[in-house]
């Protein structure tokens, strides 16, 4: 069982996730300290360290699966964080793949360059069931840095919701097996155009 994602299509590299219009709903996990202060305040304060990557996920079920379902150290607090989809289209038209692709780089010491030099990472990982099994799928995670941070942190969060405790609920379900497929987010594909695609590594 997965999340359920409407126009799927048979290349195993998409987005999914919540969005409309104007915004595109991420998740991230942190300790109790960052995120008291960033529900509080409707977006990352003091606690929260511009200086180091940040790593986003419009997975929900990836975000489980890497959480432990809010149960990992440091990841106790599950946010959902509503950004501007111009925001989240400037952090992929910036992305810079975590692994050497030719097809998109040419050579590998140009693609080591701009990673050096990125403010975003792009990692594709296999999407996960709510066991934490692979699937087929990729999910997108997004490392930000530097200015990237900056106007993530500052201008692109439009909400942010605590979502720990339904997780939390999610996660006792499953070990009760009552558990159904209708409790998940339904995530849909992401729009991209063909030269994000590339820039992705979307090679179709």
């Amino acid at each position: 069982m997965s999340v359920k994602s409407k126009n799927k299509s048979t290349e195993n590299k998409r987005i999914h996730a919540q969005y409309d219009e104007k915004s595109i709903r991420v998740y991230q996990a942190y300790n109790y300290k960052i995120a008291d202060e960033a529900v509080s305040l409707g977006t990352f304060g003091s606690h929260f360290k511009l200086g180091r990557t940040t790593w986003i996920k419009p997975s929900f079920l990836w975000m489980m699966y890497r959480s432990g379902w809010a149960t990992k150290e440091n990841q106790e607090r599950i946010l959902a964080i509503d950004i501007r989809r111009t925001g989240f289209d400037i952090i992929l038209e910036n992305v810079v793949l975590s692994a050497f692709k030719a097809e998109v780089y040419g050579q590998y010491e140009n693609w080591k360059t701009r990673l050096e030099n990125s403010n975003v990472i792009c990692q594709w990982d296999p999407c996960r069931d709510i066991l934490g099994n692979p699937l087929d799928e990729r999910a997108i995670q997004l490392g930000l840095k530097g200015d990237i941070v900056n106007n993530y942190v500052n201008d692109w969060i439009v909400n942010i919701t605590d979502i720990t405790n339904t997780v939390i609920e999610l996660g006792e379900a499953i070990k009760s097996k009552t558990f159904k497929d209708s409790m998940l987010p339904v995530e849909y594909e992401y729009p991209l155009n063909d030269r994000v695609k590339k820039i992705l590594g979307i090679i179709e």
